[in-house]
């Protein structure tokens, strides 16, 4: 396909990039370090890092890695919620030219050891929080370094020692463990502090990250992400962003977890590019200590996912903050749903630019252009440097408008998963990442995901797509939230249940389904209903549709 796309870009932003504008992450890093050094990089819990401060700190947790024996390209797992030890830890590990594994904490046991034997990983930076789990399976895998860090490690005291002191015995969040040869984060940075760092040579190809798929499709897989995928994507990002973002004076809303692909790029790497202040939520689910947090800042960017927007605008108090700063939000993960882009440009004042990635093209592919003023209902377009087309089912071009799987050829697409040739070689061919997402396009190159490939409902023949579904069901005053998925039926083969969240408990069976029949043609409208307190949700909280078919099978 001709990109169409590229007469769409706004104003200042180019067609292409140069991936190899740097060599690596660390070129960037030590740039932003320089030119940003007095300004502040992270705040959490109101305790400010500057890039300096991160800067030495981060130089001192790498000179501790290379002095253990840990050699360049080693991976290192992290494992926490966003706390300031995550990006010192993070650019530790990378500056000592070692390959970051972001491990999700909320994982089993039986997960966490399949991660860390699938990735080879050497050592781990893990949440005291969480060690119980990893105690469960230390003798299991071979891990030559344990640091563990407690929520307050790096507030200052007396505060640190309150903080830690109230997780563990107040608040009881620290289960008993025993772990053989732990090192204390604080420990760990003092003896960097007394080794000599060096900087390695770090090429485009090295790996930066190993970076873990959900495991929809069976196992888990780590997809390689290079240094150059790395860079590459965060010259799109900067590409799309450039003509609003002011470089040292940005500062962005971090609620999503930085182990996750979209927040450690939209989020982490990004802003530490243009001298941005990240804003760390450690716990986005407290709604009201989240409204208070965002109430002592000029936030100027939020990325976020569709329920963390929705769970926001109906929370008390988040209508009467400020938004008078916020230039933009971004929406991925999941599909922005139309009844929540139109509360938060009511809410906020600000447009709510929907995107599109996947963990395997470091993550983004496109997103809606700057300038657009409302809602769009589309994935936007491609970002610089990257080609997008929609296939059959036999690898051939869908015309303009039909459905089709969408396919991504950019520097950003990784070269493969780490020790899956078989699911690299049916993923990647010919350089085209298959993404398994059914999608259109119009005649001005804008993207729209009709669904998952596997999550498309057949009644009766007809494809129907649980997201269009989900869009009309949550426009309902009175529904909080909503996933559909297909069951199975004698006759039509299939047909669509609704799972819904009440914001009303006045809404019934019957006034929802009429509703639907004045939305959707009558194949469409689901057959069962079932009102629930809650969905089940991912750590970043995207609705897991799987687990609602796992019941009902």
């Amino acid at each position: 396909m001709e990109k169409i796309w590229q007469k769409r870009y706004p104003t200042g932003v180019p067609n292409e990039i140069d991936p190899d504008h740097y060599s690596s992450l660390l070129d960037i890093f030590e740039e932003s370090s320089k030119n940003f050094a007095e300004r502040p990089a992270f705040v959490n819990m109101d305790r400010y890092i500057s890039f300096k401060e991160l800067d030495e700190l981060s130089k001192d947790f790498a000179a501790y890695l290379q002095s253990t024996g840990l050699k360049k390209g080693d991976p290192v797992a992290l494992m926490m919620p966003n706390l300031l030890q995550y990006p010192v830890a993070l650019f530790g590990i990378l500056r000592a030219g070692m390959v970051a594994v972001n491990v999700n904490p909320l994982y089993t046991a039986r997960e966490l050891k399949h991660q860390l034997e699938d990735s080879g990983a050497k050592g781990i930076v893990i949440l005291k929080n969480f060690a119980c789990t990893l105690d469960k399976i230390q003798h299991e895998v071979e891990l030559d370094q344990i640091i563990v860090t407690e929520i307050g490690d790096l507030l200052p005291a007396p505060k640190r020692w309150v903080v830690n002191l109230a997780v563990r015995y107040l608040k009881k969040m620290v289960p008993s463990y025993q772990l053989e040869n732990e090192l204390q984060f604080n420990q760990v940075l003092k003896r960097g502090k007394k080794c000599n760092y060096t900087r390695p040579e770090v090429v485009a190809s090295d790996l930066a990250f190993l970076q873990y798929t959900g495991g929809t499709t069976g196992v888990s897989k780590g997809a390689m992400l290079s240094h150059r995928n790395m860079v590459a994507n965060l010259e799109q990002v900067s590409a799309v962003v450039n003509p609003l973002v002011e470089d040292g004076k940005e500062v962005v809303v971090t609620a999503l977890p930085l182990y996750h692909i979209f927040a450690l790029t939209a989020n982490c790497l990004t802003f530490m590019k243009h001298g941005g202040l990240n804003v760390l939520i450690t716990n986005p689910r407290d709604m009201p200590g989240f409204v208070k947090e965002l109430a002592k800042h000029k936030i100027t960017v939020f990325p976020g996912v569709n329920t963390l927007f929705n769970g926001l605008l109906n929370t008390p108090g988040f209508a009467e903050l400020d938004f008078s700063s916020l230039k933009v939000a971004l929406g991925g993960g999941m599909a922005v749903q139309r009844a929540v882009a139109e509360n938060w440009m009511k809410v906020t004042g600000s447009v709510l630019l929907e995107g599109y990635g996947l963990t395997e093209c470091a993550p983004v592919v496109s997103i809606n252009p700057y300038d657009i003023k409302t809602y769009t209902g589309s994935i936007g377009i491609p970002v610089p440097s990257t080609d997008v087309k929609i296939v059959d089912e036999h690898g051939e071009e869908v015309p303009l408008g039909e459905p089709g799987e969408l396919l991504v050829k950019g520097p950003q697409v990784m070269p493969g998963y780490l020790g899956r040739p078989e699911a690299t070689a049916e993923a990647i061919q010919d350089g085209w990442f298959a993404t398994g997402d059914m999608a259109t396009v119009d005649e001005q190159g804008f993207f729209k995901i009709v669904d998952r490939k596997k999550d498309m409902i057949l009644v009766s023949g007809f494809n129907v797509y649980p997201n269009e579904i989900e869009d009309v069901v949550a426009a309902h005053p009175k529904v909080l939230e909503v996933a559909a998925i297909g069951v199975p039926h004698e006759t039509s083969g299939e047909v669509v249940k609704v799972f819904v969240v009440k914001k009303d408990d006045s809404l019934s069976e019957r006034e929802l389904r009429d509703y639907c029949r004045e939305n959707l043609t009558a194949y469409k409208v689901p057959k069962l209903v079932e009102f629930r307190e809650e969905l089940p949700k991912t750590n970043v909280g995207k609705i897991l549709r799987r687990a609602l078919k796992e019941e009902e099978s």
